[in-house]
């Protein structure tokens, strides 16, 4: 989505000032930026089609054709750095996942999807010795990684979508569990959480 001209909304502006009475602009109702940090319902913005569509054409590289994939592809020889490393000692500092998953994936071919979004968990494609895969990450450094009704969401559409391509998915996992409280549990996050469950299924 185009950062500066795009917007997305099911109501707009005038139909929401006439229902409601409230008066908003089109950016603040569905801009780029609430449709990509705030409801979630964009993966990508760029600050023009051109950025975009740059973006798609990334994307698409990481998707296979509907037959399973040729899994005879070009490994990018590269020094390894061993993950343990990057691990704090102490098991109360927190550290980013990402440095964990560029230390195992193909050097540069980490792409990831909802950066803006849920930053709690880490969800992109990758490639390992060449094949593409998925990567879902829990982030210890938001919320200790803990997972809320958000993260659930974003990687179980995540791993929904990587499955309808046979894409595997590589799954790091550092959590003390769902983030707790009584907004949470009202909000559903039983439900939310069983989404994801099932999602792996």
């Amino acid at each position: 989505m185009t950062e500066q001209t795009a917007h997305m909304f099911l109501t707009g502006p005038k139909v929401i000032e006439k229902a409601t009475g409230e008066t908003v602009c089109p950016d603040r109702l569905g801009g780029a930026s609430v449709q990509h940090q705030t409801s979630g319902n964009v993966h990508y913005t760029g600050k023009d089609e051109q950025d975009v569509l740059k973006a798609v054409r990334t994307l698409l590289t990481y998707i296979p054709t509907t037959k399973q994939p040729d899994m005879h592809t070009e490994v990018q020889k590269h020094d390894a750095v061993d993950p343990g490393k990057i691990l704090p000692k102490d098991p109360s500092r927190t550290y980013d996942v990402k440095q964990v998953v560029t230390a195992i994936i193909d050097p540069g071919s980490f792409f990831e999807t909802q950066p803006c979004l849920s930053k709690n968990i880490v969800t992109g494609f990758a490639r390992l010795k060449g094949a593409p895969i998925g990567v879902v990450a829990n982030q210890p450094k938001v919320l200790a990684g803990s997972l809320d009704l958000d993260a659930a969401d974003k990687a179980a559409r995540f791993i929904r979508f990587c499955d309808a391509f046979h894409i595997p998915i590589l799954t790091l996992v550092d959590v003390p569990g769902f983030l707790p409280g009584e907004k949470a549990e009202h909000a559903g996050i039983i439900r939310h959480g069983a989404k994801l469950l099932y999602a792996y299924a």
